[in-house]
């Protein structure tokens, strides 16, 4: 008996870890495994290209960058971004894969960190490739109405579709908190369309209405949907300046972070 005990009282333990390595590996196969992530991905390329198409085709006089043409799809695709990110996270809790990776991996702040990581990553990466291409689809049609994007100034093309990708990754971000806070696909995704389509119309017809509200129309310029197109194409005539619009998109990211990291640190799966 007391030997028994004696070997019992040498067996080696090991705590569970997974490399970050292996956590992002994990992550972006289950992303690119979804065929939410496909359908997603698919329905802001046509999107993109579709409306920098009409809009090429039909453009305004008097507009000041043709590159917005390019950047305004943003405005329709941050949605299915903050989508994508939700499903990402809803969709491991409907089936119950959310406990296997908790099991795999129980240091759950890491959880969040890896697929924040490479949704965002992913999301800029393929948001880039289809700026690209839908500028260089629209520039034979600009040239026709006489005009063109400037190549060789990286402001006037490069760093604002930098730019729409960073705002897409972030979006993506705000669903991701949201998913982890909520767990409910129906239901952060609900709220995502409220915070990012739903608040900026109720603003909107509050400052209409109510001009008096003064610095609730200054707060509207806080939300993310507002911030994003001041902080792609930053200029004098927008509230926010291009720092400002920055911040305010990251702000709202991180708290969206925290607050499902909190969830998740606090919650069974």
């Amino acid at each position: 008996m007391t030997a028994i005990q004696a070997r019992a009282t040498h067996i080696p333990t090991t705590a569970s870890h997974v490399s970050l390595g292996r956590q992002l590996r994990s992550e972006l196969i289950k992303l690119l495994s979804v065929r939410g992530t496909w359908w997603s991905v698919a329905i802001v390329a046509v999107l993109t290209v579709g409306i920098a198409v009409l809009f090429g085709a039909n453009l305004p006089e008097g507009l000041p960058d043709p590159i917005m043409v390019i950047v305004a799809p943003v405005q329709f695709t941050m949605l299915l971004a903050g989508i994508l990110g939700v499903i990402s996270v809803t969709g491991e809790y409907s089936t119950g894969m959310i406990r296997s990776t908790l099991t795999a991996n129980p240091v759950r702040g890491s959880v969040l960190v890896a697929k924040a990581a490479v949704l965002a990553a992913f999301l800029f990466v393929v948001s880039l490739v289809i700026f690209l291409a839908a500028a260089l689809i629209v520039t034979p049609i600009l040239a026709d109405a006489g005009t063109s994007f400037e190549w060789a100034k990286p402001e006037a093309v490069i760093v604002p579709i930098l730019a729409a990708s960073a705002t897409m990754s972030l979006f993506s971000l705000i669903g991701v908190g949201l998913g982890f806070l909520l767990r409910s696909g129906a239901g952060a995704i609900a709220v995502t369309v409220g915070i990012i389509f739903v608040l900026p119309v109720i603003f909107s017809l509050v400052g209409t209405f109510l001009p008096d509200l003064t610095w609730l129309i200054d707060a509207a310029n806080y939300l993310p949907a507002s911030a994003a197109p001041s902080a792609i194409l930053p200029s004098d005539l927008t509230a926010l300046n291009a720092a400002e619009s920055w911040l305010t998109l990251g702000a709202w990211s991180a708290a969206s972070l925290v607050a499902g990291w909190a969830a998740l640190r606090g919650r069974d799966a």
